[in-house]
């Protein structure tokens, strides 16, 4: 798996053919492997690069604000000479798209914002929970509650979840959850006009569909798109429908 040194760590990633780019960026709690069954499903005359957030699989970890989220998306497309990219961002990941697009337009072109929003209000649990994760073995199921259908949370699907959620490292987890409620891009967000899509679950208690749909309608002309009885993580339990969704996407832009 290649590796771009920073100062401070490395940031692991995997790039994949050749011709306009499109970056997918994970949730909080999972890795780059969370796009295995998406990722082959997009066009193959795009680049795919996928990458792990810091803290996050092989990557390094340390201090997370957002800030630092997206200097290291910004240093990966930089490195790599990237511009004019589609980026896919799923929860944490599509906070960090849209900061981003705001801050460097000339390497984003459009956007794909699977559950995430603006700003995601924290409950008191998740507070806890981002202030004293030492293991992630208590985090698990409540993360699986919140993220599949009851029907769907003893499937092939949530098993993979619960497999990539126990192997994340619990600093990277808290670190990330911090970021998460420290950010609010309610009004920069709202002056982005490139073309994006916003995608959503049903059954997703953790970024529901009322609060994905509030973030789409900050941002002018984007589409909303609701995936019924897909949870917050569509990657793992929609795959072939999040990746048509982009598919159609990509084809309807242009790229």
């Amino acid at each position: 798996m290649p590796v771009l040194p920073l100062s401070d760590r490395l940031i692991h990633y995997t790039s994949e053919g050749d011709g306009p780019p499109v970056v997918l960026a994970h949730p909080l709690g999972f890795s780059q492997a969370i796009w295995d069954q998406v990722a082959p499903r997009l066009p193959r005359h795009c680049r795919i690069l996928r990458y792990d957030l810091r803290g996050h699989g092989a990557s390094g970890g340390g201090a997370a604000g957002m800030g630092a989220l997206v200097r290291d998306a910004e240093a990966l497309m930089d490195a790599l000479h990237l511009r004019d990219a589609v980026f896919v961002g799923s929860g944490l990941g599509g906070m960090v798209a849209q900061g981003l697009a705001v801050k460097r337009l000339d390497l984003v072109r459009g956007l794909v914002l699977a559950n995430t929003a603006a700003k995601i209000p924290a409950t008191s649990a998740w507070r806890a929970v981002q202030t004293s994760a030492t293991e992630m073995a208590p985090l698990v199921e409540p993360v699986i509650a919140r993220s599949f259908a009851l029907s769907a949370r003893c499937s092939p699907a949530a098993d993979r979840a619960r497999a990539m959620l126990a192997a994340c490292d619990p600093a990277g987890y808290a670190a990330g959850a911090a970021a998460l409620e420290g950010t609010d891009f309610y009004t920069t967000t709202a002056t982005l006009t490139l073309p994006t899509l916003v995608l959503a679950g049903s059954a997703d208690a953790i970024t529901p569909p009322d609060l994905v749909a509030e973030t789409a309608a900050l941002i002018a002309g984007a589409d909303f798109r609701l995936m019924r009885g897909s949870g917050h993580l569509p990657a793992l339990d929609a795959p072939h429908e999040m990746a048509d969704a982009i598919c159609a996407f990509l084809a309807r832009i242009g790229h």
